[in-house]
């Protein structure tokens, strides 16, 4: 199938972009910037040859074929690319482009995984009550020590032993700590503003944060609300759409958007707070993602304008400093979407600085890719190993006891490569270190 016969979403981006894309020098400043072009040596898993791929298929030289779709799927969609392009070639949204060329080709050919990746994607994380009990399982499992039994006594191997991993890098002990000392109390504290005027905020819960994560929900919330923000509940929230959209299902991306956009604007909050960087970078490119609906492109561009990350917020308006000292040693790891998406370097180090105690430690390669990127560790468990490795080593290199790092799927990644290893190092969200530093003192 080439653009020729039959028009394509890719085809009308790269379109769209062109003036962009004929900008672009092939000055190779993104290959040692792509964690895959570092790992492989290959010119076409590079983002300069994938965009040369993509035109391929736009110009009718090549079709979606094994070699286009290899090289599509392997990519991380990082997008540590744009941060090195000096021509702001829009990568990321190149690349679900070019997804749902894959994903539709995929269907047609009759691909048992891609069967299987939407009906999980399309009948889990679009139905909250199935998306519940699914995740009520994993924390059963997990909290049970079903899960740390079958990892310490090596029941299962490969792709299995690597899934008990990253549930069990969803358990923090900062966290859960934290979370005991708050449930000794009378609740987690008030809902409402300490000040007045102050801003009403709307907070994402997500599917995978508040299924694997409410602790660093609640931390999150508890954190707003000390600081003098009121919150607003969005009941009728749902998924924000990223996996879909990095998977190339971007039309069910377009649907969980216009609900996400009807929630939070009928909530009346003046911002939406998201804690997970991917979750937030698709959140901010609803407007992209919308624009060429009429009834809601208006509406997704004032919402996308409404939408801070957690600590992009706290520095814009201002934190109270923690007074609980926390003794540790900390690496902050920048997850991809954060720091190449939202353009968000320096907020979270900077606000950790303000936890006495605290002794921020320099992680090598912190802006550099995990391997993590959503499902990819479960589809390329070889090549996001490899990818991986890297990064365990910096954090051993640093000596630290803790990771920070502000992305549940970094958290999961980094965690079991930790675990699996044999290392002790808690990797936490950065919102928990701020909140445990509003707790009792740690003993």
């Amino acid at each position: 199938m080439s653009i020729e016969q039959q028009p394509s979403v890719l085809a009308s981006l790269l379109n769209a972009n062109t003036e962009k894309l004929l900008t672009c020098v092939h000055c190779g400043l993104c290959l040692p910037s792509c964690p895959t072009y570092r790992v492989l040596g290959n010119e076409n898993d590079s983002p300069r040859g994938r965009i040369y791929l993509m035109r391929g298929v736009v110009e009718g030289r090549l079709n979606i074929g094994a070699t286009f779709t290899s090289h599509i799927d392997a990519c991380l969609g990082c997008r540590a690319c744009e941060s090195a392009c000096p021509s702001s070639v829009p990568y990321g949204h190149l690349l679900e482009a070019a997804r749902a060329e894959v994903s539709q080709t995929k269907l047609a050919q009759g691909v048992v995984s891609e069967r299987v990746v939407r009906f999980v994607l399309n009948q889990t994380f679009t139905r909250p009550r199935v998306l519940r009990i699914g995740m009520a399982l994993a924390r059963l499992l997990r909290d049970s020590g079903l899960a740390q039994l079958a990892f310490e006594t090596k029941l299962v191997s490969g792709r299995f032993r690597l899934a008990l991993a990253l549930l069990l890098a969803t358990r923090s002990r900062l966290a859960a700590r934290a979370s005991q000392r708050y449930a000794s109390k009378a609740g987690d504290g008030p809902r409402t503003a300490m000040r007045r005027g102050a801003l009403r905020v709307g907070v994402l819960r997500g599917c995978v944060m508040e299924g694997l994560f409410e602790e660093t929900n609640r931390a999150t919330e508890r954190v707003l609300v000390r600081n003098g923000f009121e919150l607003v509940n969005a009941d009728k929230q749902m998924c924000c759409g990223a996996l879909h959209a990095h998977a190339g299902q971007l039309e069910r991306a377009r649907q969980l958007a216009r609900r996400n956009i009807e929630a939070f604007l009928e909530s009346g909050c003046d911002r939406v707070i998201v804690n997970a960087a991917g979750c937030g970078s698709a959140m901010k490119e609803y407007g992209q993602l919308l624009g060429e609906d009429p009834e809601f492109e208006k509406r997704a561009l004032e919402f996308s304008a409404k939408v801070r990350d957690v600590f992009e917020f706290l520095a814009e308006e201002g934190l109270e400093p923690p007074k609980t000292p926390l003794m540790r040693r900390v690496a902050y790891d920048a997850p991809c979407h954060l720091i190449h998406a939202q353009r968000i370097a320096q907020a979270p180090m900077e606000l950790m600085k303000q936890i006495p105690g605290i002794m921020l430690i320099p992680l090598r390669g912190f802006e550099s890719c995990c391997g993590g990127a959503g499902i990819y560790n479960l589809q390329h468990p070889a090549l996001s190993g490899d990818i991986l490795r890297d990064k365990l080593e910096a954090v051993t290199e640093s000596g630290v006891d803790t990771l920070a790092t502000g992305n549940p799927g970094c958290i999961m990644q980094i965690g079991a490569g930790l675990l699996l290893t044999g290392s002790t190092v808690d990797v936490v969200h950065p919102i928990d270190l701020l909140d445990a530093a509003c707790a009792e003192p740690e003993r």
